[in-house]
C-alpha cells in the first residue's frame, strides 16, 4: 500500500507540475551553455599563485585612480579604474601586471531571454512564486522517483544491478533516473533555497564596518606589498576589492573575501572590523554555484545532461502511464454471470494483456470470463474456475493492485467446490523470482473447497512461448482448444530483408530436427546470439530462432519440425537457392563474453544453434565447456562435425552429450550436479554460464545453480547474472 501512494503521489505531482517543470527544463538546458562557453571562452592566469599585494600595486601603477575589483566565478579579474586619459572604464587584467587584456563579457540575448523565463516566467513577483513552487515540487517527484527506483531494484545497495528490460521508455525511465535522480534533487533543494532569498524569507548580509574613528592611525605606514591579508590572500579567494575615496585616514579598503568581509586600514593594513559569512550566505553560494554550474565546466556539462534527461523523464513517465491504461479491463459480462474469474496482479500493466487476451478467447469459445485486478476479488455461487495471472513486486511483494487479495482471500469462504490455477510472471535476474505467484498458490491452497486444477507456471521475462505452454496444458485439461499467443513482440514493425538458403540437412529420423544454413542477400553484420524473425507471409507472425554465425559468415538455424508448426513447415520446404524474408534483431545480452577466463555452455536440442557459431568464432581459444542434452546419440549426427573441429582446434576445450533415452535416463541438469564443484569455481573465479534451450530446463538448471550457490557459499544467483555470468535464452 505504501508504494501505492509514493506511485500515485509521483504521477501526480507529474501532471500537475508537468508545464512548469517543462518550461524549466528547456531553459535549463539553454542556460547550461553558458557557463560551458564561458570556461571555453575564458583566458585564464594563475590567480592561486598571485597575491592580492602584487594585484593592488599593479592597479595603482597603471591607473590613475581605482575604485573597485571583482573576480568572478571564472576566476576573471574585471576592474573599474580612471584611465590615463581621465576616463572611466571597466575591463578585464592580467592580475600579475594590472594589464588590460579584454573588455567585459556581454551577456548574450538568448541567455537573457532563457534566464528570465527561467527565473520568473516573465511574471515578476508573480512568476518568481510559481517557479520556486516549482522547483519544490520537482523535488517531490524527484525524491518519490527515488524512492520507487530503490524498491525496483530492491534496495540501494543493488541500485545499479541489471535492469530488466520490459519496453524502452520503462527502461530509459530506470536508467537515466538512477543517473540523473540525484543531481536533479540537488538542482530542485538549491531552486527552492534560492527562492527564499527572493522573498526576502532569507536576507543577504550587508557589511558596515564599524569601529572607534578616534583610535584609527595612520602610522606605522606599511607599503601594500606588506601588509599581511594582502600579502597572504591569494587573489583567488577574492570575491571584491572596494578602494578608498580619498587618502584620509578614515577611509579604508573594504575586502570581500569567501569566507566574510574585512575593512582594512589603507596605510597600516590594520583590520579594523571584520564579518565572518553566516552559514545561510554559504549555503546559498553553494546553492547558487550546483544550480547554475558557473566555473565548474563538469558540473554544467551534468546539470545540462539532467535537463535533458527530466524532458525523458516527462515523455517516457506519460507514454509509461498511457501504455498502463490502454490495457484496460473491458468485461462484456457481469460477474455473477461469469463461471470463469480471471485475476491480475500487474505493477506495470505488462501482466494485464495476457489475461485480456485470454479473456477475449474464453469469450470466442462460449465461455464467460471475468476479468479483474486481485484487489478487487470476490466470488459468487456460479463461479467455477478462478485464473490468476500475478507479477511479483520489490521483496517477493504483491504489486500495488494485488496489496489486499491475501487479507480479502482469508474472509473468504467457497461455499461450492471450485478449481483454481496461478500463473507467475517474473524475471529469473530477481532472487525473489515469482514469489507472490507462489505465495498465492499457498493461500489458494489452504481455503476449503478450493481445488488445483493445474500447478503454478511461472513464466521469465513475459515468455510467448512459456505462457503458451501453460495455455497449451490448461487447454487440455479443460478440453478447450486455445489459439497460441502471438504478444507484444510479434507486433513490433521490422525491417524485412532477403536470405538465400545456402544449405538445409535432412530430418533426422525420430527427432524431426534438421539445420538450414542463409546468406544475406546484401551484406549485414550479425553476430551468433541474435534472433532471425521470420514468418511464411504478413498472413502469418514471426517465429523468433536463435541463430549461430558459421566460420563463412552464413546464418545457421537449428530447427524442430513440428507437425502443426507453421514456420518449421515453411522453413523445412525450403530449397536450395530459395530466398525468404526476416528481420535479424539484436540480442545483446546473449553475446560470447568479450572476456572471461572460462566459459559454460548449457544447451538442449536445437538450443545449440548460437552455441556453434560462437564456437565457431573462439578466435582467443577462450576455454570453453559445452554440456548439450539430447534424446539419443542419433541427435549427435547433425552437429558432429562442427563439434569435432571446435575440439580438434582448441575452440571448445570439452563437449558433455547427455541423452534421455540412453544411460539411464539422465538429464543436463544431472550431468551438472556431478560437476556441482567446478560450477562453483566457474562462478567463483569470474566464469561465464550461458543457458540456451527450453524452458523447462532452465528453470531445472536454474534451481541447481541456486542450490550450488546455497552449497558452496557463494553469493545469490541474481548477483552473478546482475555481473553478466548468467546469459540466458530460452523459450
Amino acid at each position: 500500500m505504501i508504494i501505492s501512494v509514493w506511485r500515485y503521489s509521483h504521477l501526480a505531482l507529474a501532471v500537475s507540475s508537468f508545464l512548469f517543470v517543462l518550461t524549466a527544463s528547456l531553459t535549463g538546458i539553454v542556460l547550461a551553455f553558458e557557463p560551458i562557453q564561458q570556461e571555453i571562452e575564458t583566458q585564464t592566469f594563475p590567480v592561486e599563485e598571485t597575491s592580492t599585494a602584487t594585484l593592488i600595486s599593479n592597479l595603482k601603477e597603471n591607473y590613475l585612480e581605482v575604485f573597485g575589483v571583482k573576480v568572478d566565478a571564472y576566476q576573471r579579474v574585471s576592474v573599474s579604474v580612471l584611465t590615463e586619459d581621465g576616463e572611466m572604464a571597466e575591463f578585464y587584467v592580467n592580475p600579475q601586471t594590472g594589464e588590460k587584456v579584454g573588455e567585459l563579457a556581454q551577456e548574450s540575448s538568448v541567455f537573457q531571454f532563457a534566464r528570465s523565463l527561467h527565473r520568473s516566467l516573465f511574471l515578476k513577483t508573480t512568476g518568481r512564486f510559481f517557479v520556486g513552487l516549482t522547483s519544490f515540487l520537482l523535488f517531490l517527484i524527484s525524491a518519490s522517483g527515488l524512492i520507487l527506483l530503490f524498491k525496483r531494484q530492491q534496495g540501494f545497495r543493488k541500485l545499479f544491478s541489471k535492469i530488466i528490460k520490459e519496453n524502452f521508455f520503462q527502461y530509459g525511465h530506470v536508467y537515466l533516473g538512477r543517473l540523473f535522480l540525484v543531481p536533479i534533487i540537488i538542482i530542485s533543494i538549491s531552486g527552492v533555497y534560492l527562492s527564499l532569498f527572493q522573498f526576502n524569507v532569507l536576507k543577504h548580509p550587508v557589511f558596515n564596518a564599524e569601529f572607534d574613528t578616534e583610535k584609527i592611525s595612520a602610522t606605522p605606514q606599511l607599503e601594500i606589498a606588506e601588509i599581511p591579508i594582502f600579502k597572504n590572500t591569494p587573489v583567488a579567494e577574492v570575491k571584491s576589492i572596494e578602494f578608498p575615496f580619498s587618502t584620509e585616514v578614515n577611509d579604508y579598503y573594504v575586502l570581500q573575501l569567501q569566507e566574510g568581509s574585512f575593512a582594512v586600514n589603507q596605510f597600516t593594513g590594520e583590520i579594523l572590523d571584520e564579518s565572518l559569512l553566516p552559514a545561510s550566505e554559504k549555503l546559498f553560494n553553494y546553492s547558487y554555484n550546483l544550480h547554475t554550474g558557473e566555473g565548474n565546466l563538469i558540473w554544467s556539462f551534468v546539470l545540462l545532461l539532467s535537463c535533458v534527461s527530466l524532458l525523458f523523464f516527462i515523455y517516457s513517465g506519460f507514454k509509461i502511464t498511457f501504455k498502463r491504461k490502454a490495457a484496460k479491463i473491458k468485461n462484456k459480462f457481469k460477474l455473477k454471470d461469469c463461471s470463469h474469474l480471471i485475476l491480475v496482479g500487474s505493477e506495470t500493466g505488462s501482466t494485464l494483456q495476457f489475461a485480456v487476451w485470454f479473456q477475449q478467447e474464453l469469450q470466442q469459445k462460449g465461455i464467460k470470463a471475468f476479468v479483474a485486478q486481485m484487489n478487487e476479488f470476490e466470488v459468487h455461487q456460479n463461479l467455477q474456475q478462478l485464473i490468476v495471472f500475478t507479477a511479483t513486486y520489490g521483496v517477493g511483494e504483491p504489486p500495488t493492485n494485488a496489496t489486499k487479495f491475501e487479507a480479502k482471500l482469508k474472509e473468504t469462504h467457497f461455499k461450492n467446490p471450485i478449481q483454481y490455477s496461478v500463473v507467475g510472471f517474473g524475471s529469473f535476474a530477481y532472487p525473489d523470482f515469482c514469489k507472490f505467484a507462489y505465495t498465492t498458490e499457498q493461500l489458494l491452497d489452504e481455503k476449503q473447497n478450493a481445488n488445483c486444477f493445474l500447478s503454478l507456471h511461472t513464466i521469465n521475462n513475459k515468455s510467448t512461448e512459456s505462457f503458451n505452454r501453460w495455455l497449451a496444458q490448461w487447454g487440455r485439461l479443460s478440453e478447450i482448444n486455445l489459439p497460441k499467443f502471438e504478444g507484444e513482440i510479434e507486433t513490433e514493425k521490422r525491417k524485412k530483408v532477403a536470405y538465400q538458403v545456402v544449405r538445409k540437412t535432412a530430418l533426422i529420423s525420430n527427432h524431426q530436427s534438421f539445420l538450414v544454413e542463409l546468406k544475406p542477400v546484401k551484406k549485414q553484420k550479425l553476430k551468433s546470439g541474435d534472433l532471425l524473425a521470420v514468418s511464411p507471409g504478413k498472413e502469418h507472425h514471426d517465429r523468433l530462432y536463435s541463430l549461430g554465425i558459421t566460420s563463412e559468415n552464413t546464418i545457421l538455424l537449428s530447427v524442430k519440425l513440428h507437425e502443426n508448426g507453421i514456420c518449421s513447415n515453411y522453413l523445412h520446404d525450403l530449397n536450395e537457392g530459395e530466398i525468404l524474408q526476416a528481420s535479424r534483431l539484436k540480442n545483446k545480452a546473449f553475446y560470447f563474453p568479450k572476456r572471461a577466463k572460462k566459459v559454460m555452455m548449457i544447451a538442449t536440442g536445437t538450443g545449440i544453434a548460437p552455441f556453434l557459431g560462437m564456437l565457431a568464432h573462439n578466435t582467443k581459444k577462450t576455454p570453453v565447456q559445452l554440456y548439450w542434452g539430447a534424446r539419443d546419440r542419433q541427435a549427435f549426427a547433425s552437429y558432429e562435425q562442427i563439434i569435432t573441429s571446435a575440439l580438434k582446434e582448441n575452440r571448445l576445450q570439452d563437449f558433455i552429450p547427455v541423452y534421455s533415452r540412453e544411460d539411464q535416463q539422465r538429464y543436463v541438469q544431472d550431468q551438472l550436479a556431478e560437476n556441482a564443484s567446478e560450477i562453483a569455481e566457474t562462478l567463483k573465479t569470474g566464469g561465464v554460464i550461458m543457458i540456451c534451450g527450453s524452458v523447462f530446463m532452465q528453470q531445472a538448471v536454474l534451481a541447481l545453480l541456486t542450490e550450488i550457490c546455497n552449497d558452496y557459499q557463494l553469493k545469490n544467483l541474481s548477483d552473478y547474472q546482475n555481473r553478466g555470468q548468467l546469459l540466458m535464452d530460452c523459450y
